[in-house]
């Protein structure tokens, strides 16, 4: 599993960026929140997330909030 911080959320159209620990930045989208709600995500949180390759470059997946 893959660490980082929230960096960035956008809200009206579902999806944010991760601050990986590595200083790279990677793309999420809301369905690949596993525990949590989108909504209550704050930029700074904490999370744990795997990698996977999209048609569109890496993105995250199976996002789980560090408590």
């Amino acid at each position: 599993m893959q660490k980082g911080k929230i960096k960035k959320l956008v809200r009206d159209r579902g999806f944010g960026f991760i601050s990986m620990d590595d200083g790279k930045e990677i793309f999420f989208h809301q369905t690949c929140l596993i525990d949590g709600n989108f909504h209550t995500l704050a930029e700074g949180q904490a999370v744990e997330f795997e990698v996977e390759n999209s048609p569109k470059g890496m993105r995250a997946k199976d996002v789980h909030i560090v408590a």
